[in-house]
Protein backbone atom coordinates (compact mmCIF):
# COMPACT_ATOMS: atom_id res chain seq x y z
CA UNK A 1 0.00 0.00 0.00
CA UNK A 2 1.43 3.66 -1.04
CA UNK A 3 1.29 6.32 1.53
CA UNK A 4 -1.28 8.12 0.05
CA UNK A 5 -3.97 5.55 0.23
CA UNK A 6 -2.49 4.62 3.53
CA UNK A 7 -3.29 8.70 4.66
CA UNK A 8 -5.98 8.58 3.04
CA UNK A 9 -7.68 5.29 4.90
CA UNK A 10 -6.44 7.09 8.04
CA UNK A 11 -8.17 10.29 7.81
CA UNK A 12 -11.60 8.25 6.75
CA UNK A 13 -10.86 5.90 10.29
CA UNK A 14 -10.43 10.02 12.09
CA UNK A 15 -13.77 11.23 10.60
CA UNK A 16 -15.08 7.45 11.61
CA UNK A 17 -13.95 8.17 14.95
CA UNK A 18 -15.43 11.91 15.54
CA UNK A 19 -19.05 10.26 13.97
CA UNK A 20 -18.32 7.69 16.43
CA UNK A 21 -18.10 10.07 19.26
CA UNK A 22 -21.03 12.24 18.08
CA UNK A 23 -23.36 9.02 18.26
CA UNK A 24 -22.11 8.38 21.76
CA UNK A 25 -23.52 11.45 23.03
CA UNK A 26 -26.62 11.23 20.89
CA UNK A 27 -26.88 7.83 22.52
CA UNK A 28 -26.70 9.47 26.01
CA UNK A 29 -29.14 11.98 25.22
CA UNK A 30 -31.60 9.45 24.09
CA UNK A 31 -31.14 7.32 27.25
CA UNK A 32 -31.61 10.19 29.64
CA UNK A 33 -34.96 11.24 27.52
CA UNK A 34 -36.12 7.35 27.98
CA UNK A 35 -35.54 7.46 31.92
CA UNK A 36 -37.28 10.54 32.36
CA UNK A 37 -40.17 8.77 30.51
CA UNK A 38 -39.73 5.93 32.38
CA UNK A 39 -39.55 7.69 35.42
CA UNK A 40 -42.51 9.77 34.53
CA UNK A 41 -44.40 6.19 34.24
CA UNK A 42 -43.15 4.56 37.40
CA UNK A 43 -44.34 7.58 39.26
CA UNK A 44 -47.92 7.26 38.40
CA UNK A 45 -50.58 5.77 40.23
CA UNK A 46 -51.26 2.69 39.34
CA UNK A 47 -54.53 3.84 38.36
CA UNK A 48 -52.98 5.93 35.68
CA UNK A 49 -50.58 3.54 34.80
CA UNK A 50 -53.42 1.54 32.80
CA UNK A 51 -55.10 4.59 31.50
CA UNK A 52 -54.22 6.57 28.09
CA UNK A 53 -51.47 8.43 29.41
CA UNK A 54 -50.02 5.77 31.22
CA UNK A 55 -49.96 3.75 28.04
CA UNK A 56 -48.91 6.36 25.80
CA UNK A 57 -45.53 6.95 28.62
CA UNK A 58 -44.95 3.28 28.21
CA UNK A 59 -45.00 3.54 24.59
CA UNK A 60 -42.56 6.23 24.29
CA UNK A 61 -40.24 5.11 26.67
CA UNK A 62 -39.93 2.12 24.94
CA UNK A 63 -39.58 3.86 21.81
CA UNK A 64 -36.77 5.71 22.94
CA UNK A 65 -35.18 2.27 24.31
CA UNK A 66 -35.40 0.71 20.98
CA UNK A 67 -33.79 4.55 19.50
CA UNK A 68 -31.11 4.00 22.09
CA UNK A 69 -30.33 0.10 20.75
CA UNK A 70 -30.56 1.06 17.28
CA UNK A 71 -27.88 4.24 17.83
CA UNK A 72 -25.79 1.49 19.83
CA UNK A 73 -25.85 -0.79 17.09
CA UNK A 74 -24.64 1.85 15.14
CA UNK A 75 -21.74 2.65 16.86
CA UNK A 76 -20.45 -0.99 17.52
CA UNK A 77 -20.72 -1.07 13.28
CA UNK A 78 -18.23 1.68 13.11
CA UNK A 79 -16.24 0.29 15.33
CA UNK A 80 -16.02 -2.72 14.02
CA UNK A 81 -15.52 -0.58 10.58
CA UNK A 82 -12.89 1.21 11.89
CA UNK A 83 -10.76 -2.05 12.73
CA UNK A 84 -11.00 -3.51 9.42
CA UNK A 85 -9.46 0.05 8.53
CA UNK A 86 -6.65 -0.19 10.77
CA UNK A 87 -5.71 -3.35 9.53
CA UNK A 88 -6.06 -2.63 6.24
CA UNK A 89 -2.89 -0.11 6.96
CA UNK A 90 -0.55 -2.69 8.46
Amino acid sequence: MNNDRRKAITALAGQLDELKGKLDDLKGEVETLKDEEQEYFDNMPESFQQGDKGQQAEEKADQLQSAYDSLDEAVNAIEEAMGQLDEATN
